[in-house]
């Protein structure tokens, strides 16, 4: 497997380790020394990333996330996902990786949209 297939692979098992419940584990796994947040509702580094998740998953523990797409290039992975949470509640999400030289990730930026019940073009988007 090449390094950009190895990063995909990398960024789906983190995110999906860190939202179903278990972020300090996929810290422990994925990520470098220091990681960097650009989510505002996030606090920056791996700490402050471990207790977000925690507290989502405490509050949040029903839901669910499905992995669309994954595009690599350089020593940035992207996905895009579909998350369910409680209450029909539904959005569409493209998470950014930054991995370093040693393959762990190091900083992620996010844009989340939640999924509106109609659409003007009647495309899903996805």
């Amino acid at each position: 497997m090449n390094a950009l297939a190895e990063n995909k692979q990398k960024a789906i098992e983190f995110y999906k380790m860190a939202f179903e419940g278990e972020p300090r584990k996929a810290v422990e796994l994925y990520v470098g020394a220091k990681y960097i947040q650009h989510n505002p509702l996030v606090g920056d580094g791996k700490e402050s990333f471990i207790q977000y998740f925690e507290r989502m998953q405490t509050e949040f523990p029903d839901k669910s996330v499905a992995f669309v797409r994954a595009v690599a290039e350089d020593n940035l992975v992207a996905l895009h996902t579909h998350q369910k949470w409680p209450g029909n509640d539904a959005y569409v999400t493209m998470d950014f990786f930054r991995f370093d030289q040693n393959g762990k990730i190091v900083e992620h930026w996010d844009a989340m949209q939640q999924i509106p019940e109609t659409s003007a073009n009647g495309n899903t988007m996805y």
